[in-house]
């Protein structure tokens, strides 16, 4: 029944991490039942896929960070409001502690908005060595260039057309739309923000990382001697 409740509520979350807010709770419970019972009230999210698995030679990812602060990365991700008028979301993630530190919602965001956010991050956890974009107009605007070029903070830009140099911001992507976008009906752009502003402290105090053995964000971060935003 608890796992039902859990599921209830947290109903994006797959059996690994129901098990994990177990165990915070203090259950005496083996993963393999959380799955059987998991599996056995049709709890299941995902039908396994039917795509031919390619086997493709992966290169190391350059510049793996160490501790916090070494790596940001930054992009967009749209959506709508009930009435169908369309928003943008920043979003900026540090790739060692995983944290998300902001997601902006306006209608358009432009690159001095894109400076606006970066100094009140600034403000709270100081700046990182670089930060990976890809090529949108807003990264690659003057008003960005400068504001790298006077926090000496490197801007790292992916390859045209390339994604995957900049996976994990992808990956946080895919989270923020799965579980608070596709979720959730915003009736106004304050709505949204209000939405999305809890979803990310969600994200940072709450939500167990599978990449973070599954620590919080925030967890992981007081670890790495950071506080959170």
């Amino acid at each position: 029944m608890r796992i039902k409740e859990i599921a209830s509520v947290r109903t994006r979350y797959g059996y690994r991490r129901i098990y994990v807010l177990l165990l915070r709770e203090g259950w005496q419970i083996n993963h393999k039942r959380v799955y059987r019972l998991y599996r056995e009230e049709g709890l299941n999210l995902r039908k396994p896929s039917r795509r031919k698995k390619i086997s493709v030679s992966r290169t190391p990812e350059k510049g793996l960070t160490s501790a916090v602060n070494e790596c940001w990365c930054m992009d967009f991700v749209s959506d709508q409001l009930y009435n169908g008028k369309r928003f943008r979301a920043l979003t900026v993630l540090d790739t060692f502690s995983r944290e998300s530190l902001a997601i902006y919602v306006d209608k358009s965001i432009k690159g001095e908005q894109v400076c606006e956010e970066l100094e009140k991050i600034k403000a709270a956890r100081g700046l990182p060595q670089r930060i990976k974009v890809d090529n949108g107009p807003e990264f690659i605007s003057r008003a960005l260039d400068a504001w790298a070029y006077f926090n000496k903070v490197k801007l790292d830009y992916s390859r045209p057309g390339t994604p995957t140099d900049n996976p994990h911001i992808e990956s946080f992507n895919g989270s923020f739309r799965d579980e608070c976008l596709n979720m959730n009906w915003f009736m106004s752009l304050q709505d949204a923000r209000d939405k999305v502003e809890r979803w990310r402290r969600d994200y940072n105090e709450f939500r167990p990382h599978s990449a973070l053995t599954y620590l919080t964000p925030a967890e992981f971060a007081q670890k790495s001697g950071s506080k959170a935003v």
